[in-house]
């Protein structure tokens, strides 16, 4: 949750790749009382996008109880800051659906039901990432819903090789579908998730360079309006999962959420623009084998 000013004042020159040994404490982590995070480390985005990974290869379906489950397992952030999987993992039943929790989780872990669900299924995709969102995140169930089926909604229509203005499309009737599950919809009042996603696109695709202070000015991620549709935008506009990466850390706020989403998005779209070398760190930090995770899900899609 840095401002882009004072990601400057840690890295002067601002971030170009991992600033340091993998498996080092950040030197801005040093003695953090909840976390000394190092260098190459996964945070809770991966954890949990893992955990509802493995809770869709175990029932061959999306279940919130099955994706409780998993989350159950999860370690990391896991304390009252973050309100929403504090509460969840105290309360302990897997079974369980959020009456609050408007954050940005369910949006941050919901890649593998878009790996899972073609656009052909698309009713199914949405009820899938509602079934995800709903163990921890059932505030503004609107919000989080869509913004979770619109991110599934992007990855799904990537990984067929859909243009940028398809996979856009995609997204975005996807969270208009989710939307509509709850009265929440009706409140004309606030701005969707699915014309959030279109009003930033058409600002940011007349800008012939994406500029870090714009970005942070502008649509700073510290609020799911702002953060799933910011992480959305710089996967179309760059249709890069490096060049996402790198914005999202510069920018600040909720970086590691944006960039991976953003990330996720951007790979499905262009997969030769993961870092190799970067992946080799995560996947050594992870401690689980994504490749096969990734493979066991692409068998499941149909």
């Amino acid at each position: 949750m840095l401002s882009d000013s004072d990601v400057l004042r840690w890295y002067p020159k601002g971030i170009s790749g991992f600033h340091g040994r993998p498996g080092d404490v950040i030197p801005r982590c040093s003695g953090n009382s909840k976390h000394e995070w190092r260098i190459g480390e996964t945070t809770d985005d991966t954890e949990q996008t893992i955990a509802v990974a493995k809770a869709l290869l175990n029932t061959q379906e999306a279940s919130h109880t099955a994706v409780g489950r998993e989350l159950l397992k999860c370690r990391k952030s896991v304390h009252p800051g973050v309100k929403s999987m504090w509460t969840f993992q105290e309360l302990g039943d897997p079974s369980r659906t959020a009456l609050d929790g408007d954050g940005c989780g369910a949006a941050m872990r919901v890649a593998p039901v878009g790996v899972v669900y073609s656009p052909d299924r698309l009713d199914e995709l949405v009820r899938a990432a509602y079934e995800s969102s709903i163990p921890t995140h059932g505030g503004q169930l609107a919000t989080c819903a869509a913004a979770a089926a619109a991110v599934a909604g992007a990855i799904s229509a990537a990984l067929e090789g859909k243009p940028v203005a398809e996979v856009l499309n995609l997204a975005m009737q996807a969270a208009r579908k989710a939307e509509a599950f709850t009265a929440a919809s009706r409140d004309k009042a606030k701005p969707t998730i699915a014309v959030s996603i279109r009003e930033m696109y058409e600002d940011l695709s007349t800008h012939d360079t994406l500029l870090v202070g714009d970005l942070a000015e502008k649509y700073f991620p510290n609020r799911p309006e702002t953060k799933v549709p910011l992480a959305i935008n710089l996967a179309l506009l760059t249709e890069s999962a490096e060049q996402t990466i790198l914005l999202a850390a510069n920018v600040g706020g909720d970086s590691d959420s944006v960039a991976s989403i953003g990330g996720a998005i951007a790979g499905a779209l262009r997969p030769d623009s993961v870092n190799e070398a970067w992946f080799d760190v995560v996947q050594t930090g992870s401690g689980d084998d994504l490749v096969d995770i990734a493979e066991a899900l692409a068998k499941l899609r149909c």
